[in-house]
């Protein structure tokens, strides 16, 4: 079992995403209000532990700049196979469906520190059941 260490949007895809309080899940869809929602990859999970591993390397970095919606902590997303299923929250339930992602021009933490972890950490899922979810609420493997 893990939390929720952050969550964040943006409304603009292929930029970085700002940290908020909380989003609203919608069921097939994605993140209220997020440049990605409705689209195959409707919510991104990056583990902090990841985003740490970084900031060795780039100090600046925080949740959001890897355009993830949710940073977990306490659990190793980017472990899990395609096909896993995450409660979050009080209500919400996720179905991973994609681990990584082509990166197909380098962003701006790549081209400094010459990595990025979101084509192998990142994890993408889609939405089974909405709600909302806030920072610091739980988030496990459904058996």
């Amino acid at each position: 079992m893990g939390t929720i260490h952050a969550v964040c949007v943006s409304t603009v895809k292929h930029q970085r995403k700002e940290e908020v309080g909380s989003v609203e899940l919608r069921e097939d869809y994605g993140v209220a209000g997020d440049a990605h929602g409705g689209g195959e990859r409707q919510v991104s999970l990056l583990a902090i532990e990841g985003i740490r591993r970084m900031q060795e390397k780039m100090p600046s970095l925080v949740p959001g700049d890897f355009a993830e919606n949710l940073t977990t902590e306490g659990i190793a997303v980017e472990l899990l196979p395609v096909g896993t299923r995450l409660a979050v929250g009080g209500a919400a339930l996720l179905e991973i469906t994609q681990i990584g992602k082509k990166c197909h021009n380098k962003c701006n933490i790549h081209k400094t520190v010459g990595d990025c972890i979101m084509p192998r950490e990142g994890v993408f899922a889609r939405v089974l059941r909405g709600g909302v979810v806030r920072k610091g609420d739980p988030i496990h493997v459904v058996s």
